[in-house]
């Protein structure tokens, strides 16, 4: 009995230090649900951080969603295996490095659209907005970041 609430009282504080780990910042969380704009960079062969580009994007309050092209510098470092690296203060950092993954699934494409849409005039507008057809025929790719915490990536 005793042995089985000791491991309970251990699985809980596990699962608590696991939670509080993942957590980002207030100030990350706030910056990423308002600002318009991230920077995001990756890690170049020689393992140096490539210079961040400012890219639009879509935070869903888990991760964070953006599109590029298929032959950017971008999409080929993830491809090959490269974290990510974003700022929401600018193109120096400070910086949170999350885990991509390149999205397939046609149905969040075109909802990414619709969220680029609600964001963005332009894409409102019908420009630069992510879309299925174009994912589909291999002209865009869009990629899903689950961002690590400080001092988790």
């Amino acid at each position: 009995m005793r042995t089985t609430m000791v491991l309970s009282c251990v699985g809980l504080l596990l699962a608590v230090i696991a939670a509080g780990a993942s957590a980002l910042p207030a100030e990350v969380e706030r910056a990423l649900a308002t600002q318009k704009q991230i920077w995001v960079a990756t890690s170049r062969a020689d393992g140096s951080r490539s210079q961040a580009a400012p890219i639009w994007f879509w935070w869903d309050g888990t991760s964070l969603y953006f599109s590029t092209s298929p032959t950017s510098h971008k999409a080929k470092r993830i491809r090959k295996g490269s974290p990510v690296f974003v700022s929401v203060e600018g193109k120096d950092g400070p910086f949170l490095s999350g885990k991509p993954e390149i999205i397939t699934d046609l149905q969040l494409v075109e909802r990414l659209g619709g969220e680029y849409s609600n964001k963005y005039w332009l894409a409102w507008l019908g420009l630069f907005r992510p879309r299925a057809t174009r994912v589909s025929a291999g002209k865009t790719v869009v990629v899903k970041v689950a961002l690590a915490a400080p001092g988790n990536g």
